[in-house]
């Protein structure tokens, strides 16, 4: 009698991918911010922009590091999410 192999655990299960509206909404309002602020969307890697929340909660966001990855996964980027960043003066 044949034995199948042991089942293997999936010791790090990769995670859901976020809806539309998740996390990457926070990262263009915090881009938004920066660009009135700054006048371009020329941000560095390390780069952490302090969100204030409608209750006063400072939320820490890694803009530089959200635009460099959103940069290298471009070609996967929805159109809309692309033209909202074109009109900040996205830099691809």
């Amino acid at each position: 009698m044949e034995s199948s192999p042991p089942a293997r655990r999936n010791r790090h299960p990769r995670a859901a991918r976020r809806p539309t509206g998740g996390p990457p909404t926070s990262h263009l309002a915090a881009g938004r911010q920066f660009h009135t602020r700054e006048g371009h969307l020329n941000v560095p890697r390390k780069h952490v922009e302090e969100m204030t929340g409608e209750g006063g909660e400072v939320t820490a966001v890694r803009l530089g590091g959200w635009l460099d990855n959103t940069r290298r996964r471009s070609d996967r980027l929805p159109a809309d999410r692309r033209a909202e960043l074109d009109a900040l003066g996205m830099r691809w």
